[in-house]
């Protein structure tokens, strides 16, 4: 009943505008782009824009080259910025120069999914300019709209597309990670989406390169992250739950930082780890005193690291180092925990063993 409600506010945004706009992620154009929304605006003969909001998180060369093959008008916008609103505002009277034949005002809406920033464009067009309101006749209770130009005018309140399955829900943030029974279908979901969108975000953050299919890149960032389960199967559900957090909290993204791709290791220590894990070596000192031979050999400039989820909480390896701080932190934000206890090793070049929860 909700979704049916949903669309039916949605439906009656498309029917009052004369132009409209769909806000999307630039992101993650492919999952906050709604098909079923271009078609209805389509079969209605009305203009559609699609506005890529955020895109001063993506390259400008990808921008470009999704803005060349698009079949719909694409326009790319930092409304947090305040950066392109010019260009979506030419766009716009562009778009409604070949209605006001028949129309004293062009009405826009700003359509798209919850969490794209249809809100903050809304704000950022009416700026100073917007200098008067008009109630919209026949429209839901309290809406009004803003007046963008003598011409043009903007409705007040963006029509929010409904999710329409779980698996989407989840994607888009709108259900906690940790919550999920069953993450796995949606987290396959999300690397088909990332692999469709932009392969390379996988070898960028998990260095993988080769792979057959979705569960093997989900089980090889098992492997990586130590997710392993008695008997040395990888935890494929924690994975799961592991990759839609970092997705949801936007750790990974498809579009890497330059700081991030600063931060190139090597996974590493998975001989060192399993012998923790089987003789259940729990205390870094306890680790350090019984491999130091084996992570000495790796203390050079090359960032190297390990993890691995042990009776309830992980153990983390990073060598590499000019600091010890700096390893911590490292294996801090490479888990997403905090450190309860560490042991540093190393003169030149450093390297530090944690124990996180």
């Amino acid at each position: 009943m909700k979704q049916r409600k949903a669309w039916k506010v949605v439906r009656e945004v498309i029917d009052e505008a004369d132009v409209i706009v769909e806000v999307v992620d630039a992101r993650d154009p492919i999952g906050t782009r709604n098909r079923k929304l271009e078609r209805l605006v389509q079969e209605e003969g009305k203009p559609l824009l699609i506005v890529m909001n955020k895109a001063d998180l993506v390259p400008k060369e990808w921008a470009e080259e999704y803005k060349r093959k698009s079949e719909i008008p694409v326009v790319f916008i930092s409304a947090r910025e305040r950066k392109g609103t010019g260009i979506l505002r030419r766009e716009l009277k562009k778009l409604a120069k070949p209605l006001l034949d028949e129309k004293e005002k062009v009405k826009v809406a700003l359509i798209g999914y919850p969490n794209v920033g249809k809100s903050t464009i809304i704000n950022t067009l009416k700026g100073k300019r917007a200098v008067g309101t008009a109630p919209i006749p026949g429209y839901t209770k309290g809406k009004q709209l803003i007046r963008l130009s003598k011409k043009l005018w903007l409705l007040d309140s963006p029509g929010v597309v409904p999710i329409d399955d779980f698996d989407e829900l989840v994607i888009k943030g709108g259900f906690p990670a940790d919550k999920i029974e069953e993450p796995v279908r949606p987290a396959l979901k999300l690397i088909s989406r990332i692999l469709e969108t932009r392969r390379e975000a996988i070898t960028e953050k998990f260095g993988i390169e080769e792979f057959e299919s979705e569960e093997e890149i989900l089980r090889r960032i098992g492997e990586k992250r130590g997710l392993i389960k008695a008997g040395g199967e990888v935890d494929l559900e924690e994975t799961a739950r592991w990759l839609l957090r970092e997705w949801q909290t936007g750790r990974f993204t498809l579009f890497a930082s330059e700081e991030e791709k600063s931060q190139d290791f090597i996974w590493n220590f998975k001989d060192v780890l399993e012998g923790v894990e089987r003789e259940l070596l729990l205390d870094p000192r306890r680790i350090l005193w019984r491999y130091e031979d084996e992570l000495r050999e790796k203390l050079d400039n090359q960032k190297r690291a390990g993890v691995r989820e042990i009776e309830g909480i992980t153990v983390g390896i990073a060598t590499g180092f000019k600091k010890c701080d700096s390893a911590l932190k490292f294996l801090e934000e490479l888990t997403g925990k905090s450190a309860i206890a560490s042991e540093c090793f190393g003169k030149k070049w450093k390297g530090v063993i944690a124990i996180l929860e």
